[in-house]
């Protein structure tokens, strides 16, 4: 969480309370598992942030520093060309 910059993406396994300090710095939020009522799921939607959880290996497919879109409302994520 120390790495993350404002703008940046959010990409963990999961989240839970400890984690809500971050999404203030997120642009958006990704996560391996969750729910729509998930702690990820809920936190990003009450700040507004667009948010995809349960994306399989996310943590170990999207790397730092690659530019990619996350469209809440689709539930995509996606690699910028």
């Amino acid at each position: 969480g120390a790495r993350l910059e404002p703008g940046e993406i959010l990409v963990a396994p999961h989240t839970d309370p400890g984690w809500t300090p971050l999404f203030l710095t997120a642009a958006a939020v990704v996560t391996e598992v969750g729910g729509i009522i998930s702690h990820g799921a809920v936190v990003a939607r009450e700040l507004g942030l667009p948010a995809v959880v349960n994306v399989a290996q996310a943590t170990s497919l999207l790397k730092d520093g690659e530019t990619v879109t996350v469209d809440g409302t689709r539930g995509e994520v996606s690699r910028a060309d």
